[in-house]
């Protein structure tokens, strides 16, 4: 291939990206997503503030919010990781290719000049960027919001020690990098159940209801055996980033079962989508 081949290569591709990204970014629904996403963190915050008992014995890291406004954030991620997360990544995972199949543009899609792999590494890639925004969203409101409230300093950690502020925020960093390759794992099944339907409503309450299940399954202990291959089996394993040193015990499998289900199911994505018939 020649340079200027490459280059317009690459500049579609880019084109192709910010396009999807536009999509993404520009549903009103997403916003509407976006604000019960940020929501939270503001409703924790000013419920802690005004509470003349404090928060002493919430789930959690609500008993140590008045102590640094850091703890807003990490108390958000906790609450919203079981639910509005996940809520988030589905639906846009779920959309990716059953909602072009649905309005009917997957087919003039794929006979453009866009191959099927390319487009499903587009989609991929635009729900990785939403998944560490949703992420980023809620650290970040709940870092505005409780270093307004509550202060900032020193950082207790799970260890009994301290972190100074600037070591604080890149802990909090590791964690926002934690929990979004933890939702991008799911967002994998979410966009293969999305190249099985032209229906993404279906695909979102699917995956859905895999995540619950997941996290049924895992808090029965006559399940144990099959714990350490679920999907959010790992996903509280961030508070480890919390400790000092970082505890790595559960940190490196759930990396690696995060990493394994990204492969897995972006493979049987990428297979079904090359093979699938679309006429529609």
């Amino acid at each position: 291939m020649s340079a200027p081949e490459a280059t317009v290569r690459a500049g579609v591709s880019t084109r192709f990206l910010r396009s999807e990204l536009w999509l993404v970014y520009g549903r009103r629904r997403n916003w509407v997503g976006a604000l019960v996403l940020a929501s939270v963190p503001v409703i924790l915050a000013v419920a802690v503030r005004l509470s003349s008992s404090g928060a002493q014995g919430g789930p959690g890291f609500l008993d140590l919010i008045t102590s640094n406004g850091l703890f807003v954030a990490l108390a958000a991620l906790t609450l919203e990781l079981p639910l509005f997360l996940p809520v988030a990544v589905a639906t846009i995972a779920g959309d990716a290719v059953a909602g072009e199949a649905n309005l009917g543009t997957l087919r003039y899609l794929i006979v453009t000049p866009v191959d099927r792999t390319r487009l499903l590494a587009v989609k991929f890639a635009a729900m990785v960027v939403f998944t560490i925004s949703a992420t980023v969203l809620v650290a970040g409101v709940g870092v505005l919001l409780g270093l307004a409230l509550f202060g900032g300093g020193p950082l207790p950690t799970l260890s009994g020690t301290t972190l100074s502020f600037a070591e604080g925020l890149g802990r909090l960093a590791l964690i926002c990098g934690y929990i979004s390759l933890c939702l991008v794992a799911l967002g994998a099944i979410g966009l293969f159940v999305s190249t099985l339907t032209e229906q993404p409503i279906g695909a979102t309450i699917t995956v859905l209801v895999l995540t619950l299940a997941s996290q049924i399954m895992d808090a029965i202990p006559q399940l144990s055996a099959i714990h350490e291959y679920l999907p959010t089996h790992y996903w509280l394993a961030f508070g480890d980033l919390l400790r000092d040193p970082i505890a790595t015990e559960g940190l490196r499998p759930g990396i690696l079962s995060a990493l394994a289900y990204v492969a897995v199911f972006t493979t049987a994505a990428w297979a079904r989508l090359t093979t699938r018939d679309i006429s529609s």
